[in-house]
């Protein structure tokens, strides 16, 4: 009788677990290399440059910022320059006037614009892919195209030289109704509607209790974007609202340092202060949002 023996190879044999690095493993922290830390804090200089040097030139006057080299530190006349142009140029009544503009825009924009990409994103309704392609359209056609009429339906509801004058055209927003419906469309699983409808919820309560809480990093990204264009807005309110001393912040810091000799000095230090509210929103706000994105890119 003879007696077979089997022998195992290496091949045959099982595999050896491979054992990964903390980093590479699920739910571990990955560190950045000193080649990472230098890219990101070139990044983080040259995009903080221009506000430096704004600021390095509001503390400067004009004689010395038309010199050769210009300035590279800061000067004593920071806040004399900013008491100036704040006098100057009104700015405590048109950064009111610009909150109250950039404020309603926004608030309006994302819940109008939430509720219309709700509608194109999970509602079934004839012709809904020819409005959204309507709506798309509308985002190809120059701003500047429309502001002739737009103007003629300004005067003729006497609104010129009013606030509501600027509001009412930007209360809705293609880009908002796109943005909203393309975030939806993952975000909001449809067994989470079905369910609401099936305890009996009109669709009213469903975009309440449902759409909006799944919604809430996009619109916290785009109320942040809508505030950001609406105050930096300027040739429309500077079209109507030029002569009854009632502008924006920009319509306002176009009328700095006029002259033969324009002071850059000054139009720099009301540029530094027209900068400070968004940057302050951003600083309040910016943690919100940035956990806002993150929690909606992270699918549960």
């Amino acid at each position: 009788m003879t007696t077979t023996t089997l022998t195992t190879t290496p091949s045959d044999a099982e595999p050896k677990r491979v054992r990964r690095p903390k980093s590479a493993r699920a739910g571990g922290t990955m560190h950045a290399g000193p080649i990472a830390y230098t890219v990101l804090v070139l990044f983080s200089i040259g995009s903080l440059f221009p506000l430096v040097w704004t600021a390095i030139a509001a503390s400067r006057n004009n004689n010395r910022l038309a010199e050769t080299p210009p300035p590279f530190w800061f000067g004593g006349n920071l806040f004399h320059n900013l008491d100036v142009a704040w006098t100057e140029a009104n700015l405590g009544k048109a950064f009111l006037n610009t909150t109250i503009v950039a404020g309603t825009s926004a608030v309006t924009i994302v819940v109008l614009s939430t509720i219309a990409g709700f509608a194109f994103a999970k509602l079934r309704f004839r012709g809904r892919n020819i409005l959204m392609l309507t709506v798309i359209g509308t985002m190809m056609v120059p701003p500047q195209l429309s502001i002739i009429p737009l103007y003629m339906m300004v005067a003729k509801l006497n609104w010129a030289d009013q606030l509501q004058a600027v509001i009412f055209p930007s209360l809705v927003s293609a880009f908002g109704v796109f943005f909203m419906r393309q975030y939806l469309i993952q975000a909001l699983p449809d067994e989470l509607i079905e369910a609401a409808r099936v305890d009996g919820a009109s669709s009213w309560r469903v975009v309440w209790h449902v759409v909006f809480p799944a919604a809430r990093p996009a619109m916290a990204v785009l109320g942040m974007l809508m505030f950001v264009q609406a105050w930096n807005d300027f040739l429309w309110p500077f079209l109507v609202l030029t002569q009854t001393g009632n502008p924006t912040v920009q319509v306002a810091l176009a009328g700095l340092g006029r002259g033969y000799t324009p002071d850059q000095s000054l139009i720099m230090a009301g540029a530094l202060l027209g900068t400070l509210p968004l940057l302050l929103v951003f600083a309040i706000f910016g943690k919100q949002i940035v956990g806002g994105i993150m929690q909606g890119a992270v699918k549960g």
